[in-house]
């Protein structure tokens, strides 16, 4: 199998509520879809998305990267494509783009087990009234495991983390702060909510501090998860050989694609390390690829962060999955 062809094109998915985290806002997801073909008539399809506040990628950026190593890319069998690509010096997520899309052509996507998995639910960070009646809106449509985003205002995340504990006591609660705290902030906030049940804290200070997050890890006994600071195999390693973390999160587009991933699910397995694996806000295509991962990988998997399908205004036809409250069945069983 030859590659013959790439191409590109930028999409948009509305989504049904604005996405607000402490890195960003979002309205509509954008996102670029890569097509390559090849000498056989074989198709395969990624995506990566606009994620300029985590990846430094936007969409201008993701499709420069694409031009600049297609006609590398062209004319080469699709082991070797997936080989040069990775030594290319591009974005991580344009990266994920074309590698997931030649994985698809190499028959990466396939199930081992097609029992059901379960994802969580963003809980946006908003006022602590209008977070709490999402939580709770959540979890009256069959949602258990709730994302809760939270800000650099360290009163209000104590606040909302009460609120949420008594208002829905049945949910599972993981709570990212996606870096906005300081290493004093975060320590203030574990001891303020030590007697509440939270499942973990999800990279409470910035990416690189890695003796900081070590600092908050030790003060508390809710397992540190690290995302941010884990983007390759390497990260990850030096991450848990510091003991900076319990746990890390794996996303697509911070690792270059699924054969990245699988790397590190790998090293995952071997080292008995749980995961989450998320992802951005991100297209259909590379939430099917991710969720491949998530139904093979379950034994190493302990969260999956992969709700993107539930908060697009119109549902797509274009999921092997189907969402059903937290629960993601494959469409074929």
């Amino acid at each position: 199998m030859i590659i013959k062809n790439i191409s590109t094109e930028v999409k948009y998915i509305p989504l049904k509520t604005p996405f607000i985290t402490a890195l960003r806002r979002v309205n509509t997801i954008e996102f670029i879809r890569v097509h390559i073909v090849c000498d056989q008539g074989e198709v395969g399809i990624g995506e990566a998305p606009a994620t300029m506040a985590i990846t430094g990628e936007d969409i201008s950026i993701i499709l420069e990267s694409i031009q600049k190593v297609k006609d590398t890319l062209i004319g080469l069998e699709i082991k070797k494509a997936l080989e040069v690509l990775h030594e290319q010096s591009i974005g991580s997520s344009a990266k994920a783009a074309l590698d997931m899309a030649l994985m698809s052509i190499l028959g990466f996507f396939k199930l081992e087990d097609t029992s059901f998995i379960q994802t969580d639910i963003t809980i946006s960070l908003n006022c602590v009234e209008t977070m709490l009646s999402d939580a709770r809106q959540a979890c009256e449509n069959g949602m258990s495991i709730l994302k809760v985003k939270l800000g650099s205002d360290i009163k209000h995340a104590i606040e909302v983390t009460q609120k949420l504990s008594l208002g829905c006591p049945k949910a599972q609660l993981l709570i990212d702060a996606n870096q906005a705290w300081s290493l004093d902030e975060s320590l203030i906030y574990v001891n303020a909510i030590e007697n509440i049940n939270i499942e973990l804290i999800e990279q409470p200070v910035i990416a690189e501090d890695l003796s900081s997050l070590k600092l908050v890890r030790e003060a508390t006994n809710i397992p540190i998860l690290a995302d941010e600071a884990t983007f390759t195999l390497q990260d990850v390693k030096k991450v848990l050989q510091t003991k900076s973390a319990d746990m890390i999160n794996i996303k697509l587009m911070k690792c270059g694609g699924v054969s990245k991933a699988v790397e590190i699910l790998e090293y995952a397995r071997k080292n008995s390390i749980k995961c989450m694996l998320g992802s951005m806000l991100e297209g259909p295509y590379s939430i099917n690829a991710a969720l491949y991962l998530a139904f093979n990988y379950r034994d190493v998997i302990e969260y999956v962060d992969l709700d993107s399908p539930l908060l697009y205004k119109e549902a797509s036809d274009e999921l092997d999955f189907i969402f059903s409250g937290s629960k993601i069945s494959a469409k074929d069983t």
